[in-house]
């Protein structure tokens, strides 16, 4: 007896959740684009808050007195990053658009040719416009402030020196570079197709994934390209920054980023979940708008 394809391809709401979602984000990237515009940079805005945020709770804990030659810098690695990782849930029920989920979506799109390469590069390209835009108001707000001042800026600049210098160091720092960015990526958005899959009913574990999948790649120094877009402009604005290797470096973790969550989780789980084969009318059941149209 054959087996139900259903059973052999349980991620079909995962396909149908992200197809979904995509095409209400490739119509408001064209016809709604100055409102999609405002949903990006407002996820720049929250990654930039909860980031510079951890970097608080870092030094709080750094600073705690501490017996003999002990230290509360772990405990405040572990806390910060934590910290870190409620920006995911903020930007997801905030309903707001964030690149390094987005990548997944437009491969899960292009697989099964729901979007064309110039609607998905439109989206992705708007989306980083959007959360760079976010970030730099966050940036100049900063500037005007006191927030970032003594040690929380010392810190934040000494993570933009170690981010640089993967690009500074040659292509040793590049892979490097290329490998945390691609790890980073996929956390995100193994965690993005867990809250879509339909198997978890509830916001609580929901909001767990995503802190978890956060705090990974937080607390082991993974490459975010948003979330270093947002600290160079932070830096930048309060102290100068390289312009030339903050390029490099977002460029790298954009590619690493594009290949942890666009391949290694929209495309893989998109030809996983393909059961067209053993099911041809799947493909057209409920079919959604064809966004090149």
């Amino acid at each position: 007896m054959a087996a139900d394809p259903l059973q052999l391809f349980p991620g079909k709401v995962f396909i149908s959740t992200a197809l979904e979602a995509l095409v209400t984000k490739t119509h408001m990237s064209g016809e709604l684009r100055n409102r999609y515009l405002q949903r990006a940079a407002m996820a720049g805005f929250l990654i930039g808050l909860f980031y510079v945020t951890s970097y608080g709770v870092r030094v709080a804990f750094e600073q705690l007195p501490a017996a003999g030659a002990g230290s509360f810098a772990g405990v405040g690695a572990v806390a910060g990053a934590l910290t870190f990782g409620w920006a995911l849930v903020f930007i997801y029920y905030t309903k707001s658009e964030l690149l390094t989920s987005n990548m997944m979506l437009v491969m899960v799109g292009a697989y099964y040719r729901r979007t064309g390469w110039r609607h998905a590069l439109r989206l992705l390209t708007l989306c980083y416009l959007g959360n760079l835009v976010g970030g730099l108001v966050l940036a100049g707000l900063l500037r005007l402030s006191s927030l970032t001042d003594g040690a929380v800026m010392d810190l934040m600049v000494a993570s933009v020196d170690h981010k640089l210098d993967y690009v500074a160091s040659g292509p040793g720092g590049w892979g490097d570079l290329l490998v945390r960015a691609i790890l980073c990526n996929f956390c995100i958005n193994i965690a993005m197709l867990m809250v879509y899959n339909g198997l978890i009913k509830d916001d609580l574990t929901r909001s767990l994934v995503m802190i978890v999948a956060v705090f990974i790649f937080a607390f082991l120094g993974l490459e975010h390209s948003v979330a270093n877009t947002v600290l160079f402009l932070v830096v930048g604005l309060a102290h100068g920054v390289h312009v030339g290797l903050a390029a490099g470096n977002v460029a790298i973790a954009l590619v690493g980023n594009f290949i942890g969550g666009g391949l290694l989780i929209g495309t893989y789980y998109a030809y996983v979940n393909d059961d067209r084969k053993w099911h041809p009318r799947s493909a057209n059941e409920g079919a959604l708008p064809d966004t090149e149209a």
